[in-house]
């Protein structure tokens, strides 16, 4: 760790074990109220107060009474200077523990961290957790070679992992075009030679050469068969994908708390019934033993004990209220009346994410900044 101004750095990958470790935290979020009441960092044991760093530029005395005294205080803000800056006025009023937050929420936001699901035929299936924004993607490997599916932007990451695994990437898979984040995977794909895989009926604006992504197509990695389900409802190119007749690969069609929303490009009222065809239907005609991994998931509730969201579907048919529905009516209701807000920049994304728009780092981060909104609350 670095010592700046007196003041611990502690990175995200640190600090995002002890969230999924179950640890109790105190977090100190000296960014504006408004960007705190829209997004935070959320755990199970982790205790978070709000107050923004120009109230505490020449004073702390407004926190002091709810500062632990024994245990450490974590201050986090935008980028981390504003958090170093508190966090030294902290440590001058007498406190000893105080940490800052290396990269701030912007680091945060962009942390994968790599949790194994389980064995598939010659290798193992990985869900990348963006626990910052509670976006999931998956790395299947068997036998040396691997696929990527729903790539987030930050490649590094993944090529990290698949360097140490010493694997070769064959495939990159977007289930469905995206509106929440940027994917990663067409440039990933051009840098590696690696396949870029897109449902057609997502990419008919797209601008660049792409491998369609069909039903009932066959996916080879090693010795893991990967097959193509057709599931329109929250695109109407949305696809699913079924590996190892063991997972199904949900996109942002079916979560382990809700179902996807149908109203990211603007076509809420026609894509309802495709939803409904998809869940109560295509998804009920499989075997119900497959495990569910969707493309996102909404909060801590949903994750396991080691940090993986993950469920059959089997219990998704008895737990999940949207695969529960009886009434057409009321299922049309539900998912038209029960909308978080579009998700920030979503527009821009698509865009980017069809090669219309090439914003640059600082204007891609900005984009992708606040929570995932892809579900029905």
């Amino acid at each position: 760790m670095e010592q700046k101004n007196d003041v611990t750095e502690i990175p995200v990958d640190v600090l995002a074990q002890k969230v999924l470790d179950g640890e109790q935290l105190f977090i100190l979020d000296v960014r504006t109220t408004d960007a705190f009441d829209d997004w935070k960092i959320e755990g199970e044991n982790v205790e978070i107060i709000n107050k923004p760093y120009f109230e505490l530029i020449d004073s702390i005395d407004s926190i002091m009474h709810q500062l632990p005294k024994n245990n450490p205080i974590y201050v986090i803000c935008n980028k981390g200077g504003s958090s170093q800056m508190v966090g030294q006025n902290i440590k001058e009023a007498g406190y000893e523990n105080v940490l800052s937050i290396k990269g701030g929420m912007n680091a945060w936001s962009e942390l994968l961290v790599p949790i194994k699901i389980g064995d598939i035929s010659g290798g193992e299936i990985t869900q990348f957790v963006r626990i910052g924004k509670g976006c999931l993607s998956y790395l299947i490997e068997s036998n040396g070679e691997c696929a990527i599916v729903d790539t987030n932007r930050m490649i590094d990451q993944y090529e990290d992992f698949i360097k140490k695994n010493k694997l070769q990437l064959k495939h990159l898979i977007d289930t469905h075009l995206h509106a929440d984040h940027i994917s990663g995977g067409r440039i990933l794909a051009e840098k590696t030679g690696a396949t870029y895989h897109l449902p057609p009926k997502d990419a008919e604006e797209v601008t660049f050469s792409y491998s369609s992504l069909e039903e009932g197509e066959e996916i080879k990695i090693g010795d893991v068969i990967i097959q193509v389900l057709y599931s329109p409802g929250h695109t109407i190119g949305s696809t699913s994908l079924i590996v190892d007749e063991k997972y199904l690969l949900t996109g942002d069609i079916l979560f382990v708390d809700s179902i996807g929303r149908p109203d990211l490009a603007g076509k809420a009222e026609d894509w309802v019934n495709d939803l409904r065809q998809t869940l109560y239907k295509t998804y009920r005609n499989l075997a119900d033993n497959l495990y569910v991994l969707p493309a996102h998931y909404m909060g801590i509730n949903e994750m396991s004990k080691n940090g993986s969201i993950v469920e059959k579907l089997s219990v998704l048919f008895e737990r999940n209220h949207g695969l529960n529905i009886e009434s057409e009516e009321e299922f049309r209701k539900t998912v038209s009346e029960n909308l978080p807000p579009q998700p920030n920049s979503y527009q821009q994304i698509r865009d980017t994410n069809m090669g219309r728009l090439n914003p640059d780092f600082d204007k891609q981060r900005e984009m992708e900044i606040g929570p995932n909104r892809c579900a029905v609350r």
